[in-house]
């Protein structure tokens, strides 16, 4: 059983120090940290991990850097046919800053060539219909999501969208056509166009994506947890109270280990549970890479009691 990756590849570089400096002040970095990253790739290496068999669709650039990212991609276990490498451009860097309060800033470098196009599907078309299930991050172009789309749909494949799209035409006619959706509270709050006081108020916002179409909506609320919608159930699954060292790639083995538990025959509450655990195993390492094993998330997701909703 294979899952399509559509999303970003970068390389990513975290700095740990004790603080920022200010203009002009200089500060010591105690640790750094160099790692295959970007959201598409945190995910793929995600459902790597869980024993899954990802393909990942994106781009590097023709440079030293993008060879390595490849490398690294191939040595997690991940299917880089559907890697393209644009020649002519850079790939993508991300900064990861985290200061030892837990809290971090990013820089980042994303030429727009090392996003995806319609022509770079088009080589690996045939390879993401092959798929029974697919994530689609929706940092990429609404077009060349929408052309994704219509592949996986014609597959019968379960579709499942990380994020918001940024142009507001094209969000309804995607939301519709997936399976899943999974919004951080940020993006949460772009798709609502308002600011969301609480798990309450979260779960209507979700229900409003729900009649969409997806029989499953997922929205973070802050450090609260996250908020399931199903047809039939609105739950609150409270955050897990552990040591965070850095929240950078949560979201993303939330959203790999979703994807995992629902191919492996894991209910929506259930799944989503899961969803929970890996992203609190995650925010304890720095950067955004995971370090998952089935038998860590299903004994931390035990742990979790769902809370009903009104």
């Amino acid at each position: 059983m294979s899952t399509a990756v559509l999303g970003q590849i970068a390389r990513d570089l975290v700095l740990l120090t004790d603080t920022v400096p200010g203009p002009g002040g200089t500060v010591d970095v105690h640790r750094r940290l160099e790692l295959l990253g970007g959201k598409g790739a945190n995910i793929a290496v995600t459902l790597a991990q869980l024993g899954a068999r990802p393909i990942l669709v994106g781009v590097v650039g023709d440079d030293v850097t993008g060879s390595r990212l490849v490398e690294r991609c191939v040595e997690d276990g991940i299917d880089v046919r559907g890697v393209r490498r644009r020649r002519g451009t850079e790939s993508a860097l991300m900064v990861d800053i985290v200061t030892d309060d837990g809290q971090h800033r990013y820089l980042e470098h994303v030429p727009p060539a090392t996003l995806l196009t319609g022509d770079d599907l088009d080589p690996v078309g045939g390879l993401v219909e092959e798929c029974d299930s697919a994530v689609l991050q929706l940092q990429q172009p609404a077009p060349v999501v929408r052309c994704a789309l219509g592949m996986l749909r014609a597959r019968g494949a379960l579709v499942v969208l990380d994020g918001v799209l940024q142009d507001e035409n094209h969000r309804e006619p995607v939301v519709a056509g997936a399976d899943v959706v999974r919004m951080d509270a940020r993006e949460a709050e772009l798709w609502a166009g308002r600011r969301i006081r609480d798990p309450e108020d979260a779960a209507r916002v979700a229900a409003e994506v729900l009649r969409l179409g997806p029989g499953l909506v997922v929205l973070a609320v802050g450090d609260q947890g996250d908020v399931v919608v199903t047809p039939q159930e609105r739950l609150l699954l409270p955050q897990v109270d552990t040591p965070v060292v850095d929240t950078t790639g949560a979201g993303d083995a939330f959203v790999g280990t979703l994807t995992w538990a629902l191919t492996s025959g894991r209910g929506p509450v259930e799944a989503a549970l899961r969803g929970c655990a890996a992203a609190a195993l995650t925010v304890g390492r720095p950067g955004g890479r995971p370090a998952l094993s089935p038998g860590a998330v299903e004994e931390l997701a035990a742990t979790i009691t769902p809370l009903p909703l009104g």
